[in-house]
């Protein structure tokens, strides 16, 4: 049953969800909002005019750092060092260009003013990052998500040039294996994140082990 949420109401357990994993409509995109939903498994995803939707889908799509999977052609760009890569460098830059991407069977996007609005909030206060690809000054790709304990949430990524966004990705990656997170959460399946190594795992799963490595 979905829920209709009213500011600062407490979440409903995400396996209460539709089949289509929506959890609840309604409330507000404060950080403690935001926060309070990704402990729980849950994120906002909604188009313009429409109100805030809350998700927990099932299955689940995650990648562990530790079974990444980097294609023989991403090896030898790799090596190339054609991009600088940075984290947290221009985060506003990052989410915005999120925004302006156009994706394929997408009209529009969701990362509306009031998303980057919370998430830039969520930056200031240490909680969402970003990673940043520039070819010489200019920043062609990136991505940025949240981080909550030893989870990464991965919210969207863009690219302006061919493989920057995957060598961003692949940093990132390899930066939270050495620093002993669990999971990256990618949220819905995904070829392109499965051709990485991600893989999909039923949602009792998945929140058994959100529980385990957000403290």
């Amino acid at each position: 049953m979905i829920k209709i949420m009213n500011k600062g109401d407490e979440f409903p357990d995400p396996r209460l969800a539709t089949e289509s994993g929506l959890v609840a409509i309604g409330g507000d995109l404060s950080p403690e909002t935001i926060l309070k939903a990704y402990k729980k498994g849950i994120f906002p995803w909604y188009s313009e005019g429409d109100p805030i939707l809350w998700w927990s889908p099932d299955p689940r799509m995650v990648l562990y750092p530790k079974d990444l999977k980097i294609s023989r052609s991403l090896k030898k760009v790799l090596k190339k060092n054609k991009f600088t890569i940075t984290f947290n460098r221009d985060f506003p830059s990052v989410i915005k260009m999120c925004a302006k991407t156009p994706r394929k069977g997408q009209d529009g996007t969701w990362i509306l003013p009031e998303i980057i609005e919370a998430y830039t909030k969520l930056h200031e206060m240490g909680y969402a990052h970003s990673v940043e690809a520039y070819l010489g000054d200019e920043l062609v790709g990136g991505l940025y998500g949240v981080v909550i304990g030893k989870v990464f949430f991965g919210e969207s990524m863009f690219s302006r040039v061919s493989d920057a966004s995957k060598v961003a990705f692949v940093h990132l990656v390899e930066k939270l294996k050495n620093e002993g997170f669990h999971f990256i959460d990618c949220q819905v399946s995904s070829y392109h994140l499965a051709r990485f190594g991600a893989i999909e795992i039923p949602r009792d799963r998945f929140l058994e082990e959100l529980n385990a490595y957000i403290l």
